[in-house]
């Protein structure tokens, strides 16, 4: 207990039992006992609320820490070889934005990826900022968004001298790992800061046979979910700097803006804790993880038509290692699209995957699985295969469109331009004042601000016609498209 510095603090305050005059409104807890025939209880106890309280004499403050929340990010830094590290309480999206308004003034460029995070994109917004976009590479037999080659960050660093950071997602949704330490290496040497959206690789630092960590290969800010990978609670997340190129009171100053003056102690108790755990058992743990991913491999790898996407695509499509934590299967190949492949394992197994698309189905394994979890994905996948057949067909994967449409107005300008439905069929040469994103591969086909052409309708009709999903458009049937008017 004396490791959990924040929880031990909120055990001692709870303790105290004082009569509440202060926010929050549930006062300690008290009033759910009045309502005991809605078993609050049952789910939250009475010990659990008593620790949901706010900045008071004791607690600290996360935007000015000075006490226990300072010792926590102090003792996660050195945790993750940070020089210095910052809780986030509204999730990894606000540690995007805040590094992204930190790193650049509004009007100057940044690079970022064509399939970053949705936050990164909002970050552009806030901001004010110019994207520079870089495509990563695409395996073009699957559709599936692969890395962003090291060659390629430096030929738009070469072409756009003025860009003041880059951003790289590591690793994507499908645990693809770019080469980062090569990418640090260029960004480096062209004196720019170097941004890495870490959201799923908080685990990295557990084990050499994962990709290496972000800040160990010379990123300069990286921002964490740990609650994706690592046992902290939803929302909880954290970001990291590791360099002298950072305004860190800017950066400070940018948390404060983008997060909830209120912040839920609770969730920096667990991330807290989480740091704890990887501490005291983390490696060890990590560890058991590959032998039972290795045990899980070999037990499933004889089921004809399943597919485990996993190490044989490095050192192609600029993937320098692949996380082999993430559990990528495609069973098209016996009929089954990740979608149908993703709901029978929900419906008739009990078994929630992470997410799907039209070939794969998406696993997020972690230190808290167990032996058990494993066996019965592998039984069910078994018995998946037993009770369909391969089939005799060979599906051409769609040509996605790599392209980048030109940039007619900046993303903050178009988000906040006046603008109005047109038929999607009459959108030619228009600006878009919408996303449209295809998935897969997850790339932005078309972002607000960019010129609508006659290749793009050409190319969302072919993705309507095979029912690939499309993120983004408020007309979700693509007959209206907004535009600016």
């Amino acid at each position: 207990m004396e490791n959990f510095v924040i929880l031990k603090r909120l055990m001692e305050k709870a303790q105290e039992n004082k009569v509440s005059f202060h926010i929050p409104g549930h006062k300690n807890g008290k009033i759910y006992h009045q309502y005991e025939q809605l078993r609050i209880h049952k789910y939250f106890s009475p010990d659990m609320i008593a620790l949901d309280v706010t900045e008071m004499p004791g607690t600290d403050n996360l935007h000015a820490p000075n006490d226990v929340i300072q010792e926590a990010q102090e003792r996660a830094a050195k945790c993750f070889g940070a020089d210095a590290t910052f809780f986030l309480i509204d999730g990894t999206s606000s540690g995007n934005i805040s590094a992204l308004m930190a790193a650049a003034n509004p009007g100057e460029k940044v690079v970022i990826p064509r399939d970053c995070h949705k936050s990164l994109m909002h970050g552009l917004v806030l901001g004010g900022l110019i994207p520079v976009y870089i495509s990563p590479e695409l395996d073009r037999k699957t559709n599936m968004s692969m890395g962003i080659s090291p060659a390629a960050v430096e030929k738009v660093l070469i072409e756009n001298p003025d860009v003041k950071a880059v951003v790289i997602t590591y690793p994507n949704y499908y645990g693809i790992a770019s080469d980062i330490k090569q990418i640090a290496d260029i960004v480096h040497r062209y004196n720019k800061i170097l941004i890495v959206d870490e959201a799923h690789g908080s685990h990295f630092l557990l084990n050499e046979n994962l990709p290496i960590p972000a800040l160990e290969a010379g990123a300069d800010i990286v921002s964490q979910s740990i609650h994706k990978t690592l046992p902290s609670f939803t929302q909880s997340s954290m970001l990291h700097v590791k360099s002298e190129r950072i305004d860190m009171e800017r950066l400070r100053l940018m948390l404060m803006m983008n997060q909830s003056s209120s912040p839920s102690y609770l969730l920096m108790a667990s991330l807290d804790i989480a740091r704890e755990i990887i501490e005291q058992d983390g490696r060890e743990r990590m560890a058991a993880l590959l032998e039972m991913l290795k045990a899980f491999e070999e037990r499933i790898s004889g089921i004809e038509g399943l597919k485990k996407i996993g190490k044989e695509v490095i050192g192609q499509y600029g993937v320098k290692a692949v996380d082999p934590t993430r559990l990528v299967f495609d069973m098209t190949a016996r009929g089954l699209s990740g979608v149908a492949l993703d709901d029978l394992l929900r419906e008739k197994y009990g078994i929630q995957m992470e997410m799907s698309d039209t070939h794969r189905v998406v696993g997020v394994s972690g230190i808290a699985n167990d032996a058990e979890d494993f066996e019965k994905l592998s039984d069910a996948l078994l018995d998946i295969a037993k009770g369909s057949k391969p089939v005799q067909r060979e599906e051409e994967a769609i040509q996605f469109s790599s392209s980048i449409p030109e940039m007619k107005l900046d993303p903050r300008s178009a988000v906040f331009a006046p603008k109005k439905m047109v038929p999607f069929s009459e959108s030619i040469g228009k600006i878009s004042g919408e996303y449209i994103i295809p998935y897969p591969p997850g790339i932005a086909l078309l972002c607000p601000g960019e010129e609508i052409t006659q290749e793009m309708l050409s190319y969302i009709h072919i993705l309507k016609e095979k029912v690939v999903n499309i993120i983004g458009p408020k007309d979700e049937r693509l007959e209206m498209i907004s535009v600016i008017a």
